[in-house]
């Protein structure tokens, strides 16, 4: 867990910075950073994806996962959440009424953004649970994310506000699931199910890219459940016998 509340502690941080000199940027450049951050999750997501050695394993994890996520509605619960905690926030800092629509949709989107960025990559998955099994190198990928995430929640706060600053909620009940479920059951993922796991984790990031750069605005956390379909698709298999790298 020492990873996770490493990550946690520079996200409260470099949110808290953000929220400092957010105020003084003016729109445009607060745009560009956006922009920018869309660019980098693009090209993460895209380096990730690479990691698959089928493409049709990613391909079943974001159908059969999203048509989960869509029943289970995963958009709304993120998003209520987001908004039950605007408003005890507002609850306790707001002084009048103005504004309340739009402060509260742009906490919602810097909520909801920023879980979603800090929580899908390889790093959140590799590093929580090798970090839950007691391994070195978990922390170690734990603190580079911890760096990177500074970095992005301090640009992300900037632009997209105090939201930002409440993901550290997510990055605790996550990473710190994922290192409960490494010191249980880590030692059960092999390479092939970590590989598809990051697959498909790179093209949800994709997704967030498009999301980021104005491009389209696809649910992603309705695609949330594919994370989790992935792996065991390649048990599934492994216990069927299927050879799911044909070419190997």
């Amino acid at each position: 867990m020492g990873g996770t509340l490493l990550n946690a502690l520079t996200v409260l941080i470099g949110s808290s910075l953000g929220l400092l000199i957010g105020n003084r940027l003016p729109a445009r450049i607060q745009e560009s950073v956006i922009t920018g951050l869309g660019l980098v999750t693009l090209f993460i997501g895209f380096s990730n994806s690479l990691k698959t050695g089928n493409a049709i394993i990613p391909l079943l994890s974001l159908v059969i996962g999203v048509i989960v996520g869509e029943l289970l509605r995963l958009d709304l619960q993120l998003e209520r959440l987001a908004g039950w905690l605007e408003a005890r926030f507002s609850a306790r800092t707001a002084s009048d009424d103005a504004g309340t629509d739009d402060r509260r949709a742009r906490f919602i989107q810097g909520f909801v953004t920023a879980s979603l960025v800090f929580c899908v990559g390889p790093l959140t998955f590799l590093g929580s649970m090798q970090d839950g099994m007691g391994l070195d190198v978990g922390f170690q990928q734990l603190a580079i994310k911890s760096v990177l995430d500074g970095f992005s929640s301090m640009a992300f706060a900037a632009s997209l506000g105090v939201g930002v600053l409440f993901s550290v909620l997510a990055v605790l009940s996550i990473q710190g699931g994922l290192a409960l479920i490494g010191s249980v059951a880590g030692v059960f993922m092999t390479t092939p199910m970590l590989d598809e796991m990051t697959a498909t984790g790179g093209l949800i990031l994709i997704g967030l890219g498009l999301v980021l750069l104005d491009i389209k605005k696809p649910r992603i956390a309705n695609f949330l459940p594919a994370l989790i379909l992935a792996p065991i698709i390649v048990a599934v298999a492994a216990e069927l016998g299927i050879n799911i790298y044909p070419n190997l």
